[in-house]
């Protein structure tokens, strides 16, 4: 059965019912807690003002104030070992500190999996190297996922004309992926490989310069074309969607402006040399994104990128078309938030790369500042050579804060996938990683 466009129209329109947070957020929810003093002792009674004032009763409890275990005892011994229930996470400390608009900092990220956490994926035109999974690639070994610093000047252009700029570096299993892929060959970054599963990457490297409400990135940067980010701080799940690692560019060399004066609503567009390229034009491509505070509740962007995405490929050659997607956030209640991905990716003048679709769906459920829980959903479909594919996965995980700095998630992934003409196949996967920021 074939995709059609019809259907994948209808997916996407389907999903902006949904909502989601955008990729460069840090999917930190302010939830119902009780509000603890300085050196985590008794609470004081009364939730955050922004939450359900009747979840606490006179005494406090953890109505609706964290999650309580048991009795006292238990609740000292266990609740507090994992810091379920009155929780206090300190101020973060800083290696470099920010002197002004200067800051430098960074992260570490030690990851393990069971097994591949995604099925392989046929060749896309961000993504023309698939195959080899891409982010979660090396099952079964402790790794260093993500070494990344990164040393930035923050404009402000309240005043006026004013000039900053940003470069991170990464190294780690993820760093390949984060190479100037759209190169097709060893130029700028995407030679610095150290075996066969680590490398390092310059995923960003641009200045910046604003005058009032108009801001200009030149350089390489991040596009943040979905809910999930490369940034590992800045998601829930360890693991990531078949959209982000199979659909969604990563980087752009180019130049974006982004426009803030109007109320509730942010633009930005501007122009770059092909997707996840590096100082070296592989394509002309056009990218834009709206940005709608629609609620108190409801933020919605739209994203596109459009043009030749692809200008030399060995093989299919120059790809043309267009890949867009709908981002939402809604906030059910204040412990409870509900988001949503739509991605469509149609190519024009290509039969090799078929239309591709998916969406994904998250749900985040805050229990204390210390310990959140939630769940994706994910379905996406893709035509390639002639089959039709489509791809599933739910994951399941907890995200635990030892500290400001120290996060840790473990999380249980379900994988399955339908062939046209042939039996399913599934499979299930663990994995857990701590990420310590500096």
């Amino acid at each position: 059965m074939k995709l059609s466009k019809l259907a994948l129209i209808a997916s996407l329109a389907c999903g902006t019912f949904a909502s989601t947070a955008f990729a460069d957020q840090s999917n930190d929810i302010q939830l119902v807690a009780c509000e603890s003093d300085c050196d985590c002792g008794e609470p004081v009674c009364g939730c955050e003002p922004a939450c359900d004032e009747d979840a606490c009763d006179g005494a406090c409890d953890s109505a609706g104030c964290g999650l309580d275990i048991g009795d006292g005892r238990v609740r000292n011994r266990i609740g507090d070992m994992l810091s379920i229930g009155d929780c206090c996470l300190g101020e973060p400390w800083q290696l470099f500190g920010r002197y002004d608009r200067i800051a430098m900092g960074g992260w570490g990220q030690l990851g393990y999996q069971s097994d591949q956490q995604s099925f392989g994926s046929p060749p896309t035109a961000a993504h023309p190297n698939n195959g080899s999974e891409g982010f979660n690639n090396y099952p079964d070994h402790v790794q260093l996922q993500q070494g990344w610093l990164f040393a930035e000047k923050a404009i402000d252009a309240s005043c006026g004309f004013d000039i900053g700029g940003r470069v991170d570096f990464i190294y780690g299993t993820d760093g390949q992926d984060l190479q100037a892929t759209g190169n097709f060959d060893e130029e700028f970054d995407n030679g610095w490989d150290n075996g066969s599963f680590y490398g390092s990457a310059l995923p960003q490297l641009y200045m910046e310069v604003g005058y009032g409400d108009v801001s200009v990135k030149i350089g390489r940067m991040l596009l943040n074309f979905g809910y999930e980010s490369a940034m590992a701080p800045n998601n829930f799940f360890y693991s990531h969607s078949y959209a982000f690692n199979n659909i969604q560019p990563f980087t752009g060399t180019g130049a974006v402006a982004t426009y803030t004066g109007f109320d509730n609503v942010s633009l930005s567009a501007g122009f770059i040399e092909g997707l996840n390229t590096g100082f070296d034009s592989n394509g002309d491509t056009l990218v834009a994104s709206v940005g709608l505070d629609l609620t108190d509740r409801l933020d919605v962007q739209y994203n596109v990128v459009g043009g030749r995405l692809v200008n030399a490929f060995a093989g299919p050659g120059r790809i043309t078309g267009a890949i867009h997607s709908i981002v939402a956030a809604y906030d059910i209640r204040c412990d409870l938030q509900y988001a949503m991905e739509a991605t469509l990716a149609d190519y024009n003048d290509n039969s090799f790369f078929g239309p591709t679709a998916g969406i994904s769906n998250y749900f985040i459920k805050t229990m204390n500042d210390c310990n959140s829980v939630g769940i994706r959903y994910e379905w996406l479909g893709q035509e390639f050579d002639g089959d039709k594919l489509d791809y599933h996965e739910l994951t399941l995980g907890w995200n635990h804060r030892r500290s400001a700095n120290l996060i840790i998630r473990p999380e249980v992934r379900w994988d399955w996938i339908n062939e046209d003409g042939a039996p399913e196949d599934d499979h299930a996967s663990f994995a857990m990683d701590a990420i310590m920021t500096f």
